[in-house]
């Protein structure tokens, strides 16, 4: 069976939905995982962000008995402090190595569920990179339509605007998941309960971290969460479950706003398969809580 070399980039513990994507993704059997790098998600929340995400992925591979048996290579712990100085980092470091074996035939994927750091800084460290079969796929930045949700600055592109300016600008090849898009993917906890509530201890942690998560950063009442960060692994495991518009890469503002920028076009996408995606999530979840205990 022929395997879909990918790398995965996380702010594994900022929310509650980077969880359920580096999961889906470990499960996949398609994918040749080459690494899962933590990355930092700012110091709104936390001044050691990016060890925090370390942790979290440590734990969810001893959940999947996979300790060991994947490699790990932490990310930057800030972001970009300008578009010329690359964050040094063993996962940066990662991402140059992998691109060097990627071919037209088997490119790499390297899926950003946070910032965009370690990919702007393994760009500044090695600019021939952006000419190498390397396709990055962002969870991030605002919508285009002129309906997306929210005033605020998109939470990831805040985390490091540097970042995605050298990365939109670069001509590297980028598919790109806005917010109006990926805030869709919506699951509430009456379906997880039904979905994943027996598949063992991991369908147990992925539930109860979901909960506490909207128990302390929710008021209001609330019984549901988007997965967001799932959409990067439906758009590796079967492209076409997108529907993407090619359109010039823009820079962004200090306020995250679009500004105009390079005619490097990019690949948006405007819709995804929630149903696929979400089935094929629980139904690997389900698989291994069995095969588990």
């Amino acid at each position: 069976m022929r395997r879909r070399r990918v790398i995965i980039n996380s702010d594994a513990k900022n929310e509650a939905d980077d969880q359920f994507a580096l999961v889906h993704g470990l499960l996949s059997q398609t994918f040749d995982v080459r690494g899962l790098i933590p990355a930092h998600f700012g110091t709104r929340r936390s001044r050691r962000s990016m060890e925090e995400s370390r942790e979290e992925i440590d734990l969810l591979l001893g959940l999947l008995v996979l300790t060991g048996s994947v490699t790990v290579a932490d990310g930057a712990a800030t972001a970009l402090p300008d578009e010329r100085t690359p964050v040094d980092s063993p996962g940066a470091r990662l991402i140059i190595e992998e691109s060097k074996l990627a071919s037209e035939d088997d490119p790499l994927y390297v899926a950003f569920l946070g910032p965009l750091t370690d990919m702007a800084s393994a760009i500044l460290l090695d600019p021939g990179l952006v000419r190498r079969p390397l396709i990055v796929i962002w969870i991030g930045g605002p919508g285009y339509r002129g309906y997306d949700e929210g005033s605020r600055i998109e939470f990831n592109l805040s985390n490091d605007i540097h970042a995605a300016n050298v990365v939109f600008g670069s001509g590297i090849a980028v598919w790109q998941v806005p917010r109006d898009v990926y805030t869709k993917v919506s699951v509430s906890y009456a379906e997880l309960a039904e979905k994943i509530g027996d598949a063992g201890p991991l369908g147990r942690y992925l539930i109860k971290q979901l909960h506490e998560w909207n128990a302390t950063h929710h008021p209001e009442p609330i019984e549901s969460r988007s997965l967001g960060d799932s959409p990067a692994i439906a758009l590796m495991l079967f492209p076409q479950s997108g529907n993407f518009r090619v359109r010039p890469a823009p820079r962004f503002g200090a306020d995250g706003s679009c500004l105009p920028g390079s005619n490097h076009p990019i690949r948006v996408c405007e819709g995804v398969d929630v149903r696929f995606l979400l089935e094929d999530m629980f139904a690997k979840i389900r698989a291994f809580g069995r095969e588990h205990g």
